[in-house]
């Protein structure tokens, strides 16, 4: 991933807070059938003072033997973004020489996952998943809502995947490089159109 001084996070707490708002990742994988994407959501844990990333598969994903002959993957969570249009900055009016551009937060993550299809992963991961997904909710909705038999036909169709993080990166653009004045401009212009990633800028002011 490109990134300049200006727009690169390094700190795990940060990256792992960005991941927990927008957990759905881009696997990529390159194994003998090529390169292939697919959309999952994941959760990111640390335990014994080392991170990875846990999600869960279609038997049917094309991706799971990719997994199984070449295990090194990365993973991009695209944590928000939006158009920064001229019009923003204070110093438009000033000298003019402005153009547009796009702001945007993301995190990537490289590591080596391993598949896991016994009923105590899976059914640990899917319970994380959905209280995690559903806390904020007023009537939310618990794994042992549904019936037992059905649940557990459901986890006979997925395999578990683990992914131990080797690197994790981050990079947010969110207008440092200009004057603070513009940056406030952005900002104030992102929160009028309702742009969540305006809540990411600080307030220069």
């Amino acid at each position: 991933m490109y990134r300049v001084p200006a727009f690169a996070e390094d700190d795990p707490e940060v990256l792992g807070r960005l991941i927990a708002a927008r957990p759905l990742g881009m696997l990529i994988t390159a194994g003998p059938g090529g390169i292939m994407a697919g959309l999952l959501p994941f959760e990111l844990i640390e335990e014994n003072g080392e991170r990875r990333l846990r999600a869960h598969l279609a038997r049917a994903n094309p991706q799971l033997a990719e997994l199984a002959a070449a295990p090194q993957v990365l993973v991009t969570f695209q944590t928000g973004d939006a158009y920064v249009s001229p019009g923003f900055y204070p110093s438009k009016a000033a000298h003019g020489r402005v153009v547009p551009t796009w702001n945007y937060a993301m995190v990537q993550v490289r590591g080596t996952a391993r598949l896991d299809d016994s009923v105590e992963f899976m059914g640990a991961q899917i319970a994380r998943l959905t209280e995690a997904q559903e806390a904020e909710r007023t009537a939310p909705w618990a794994v042992d809502d549904a019936p037992a038999p059905f649940i557990a036909a459901q986890m006979r169709g997925i395999v578990g995947l683990e992914i131990a993080v080797e690197r994790m990166e981050g990079k947010l653009k969110l207008s440092q490089n200009r004057s603070a004045e513009d940056r406030a401009g952005v900002r104030m212009g992102l929160m009028a159109e309702g742009e969540p990633l305006a809540r990411l800028m600080p307030d220069p002011g």
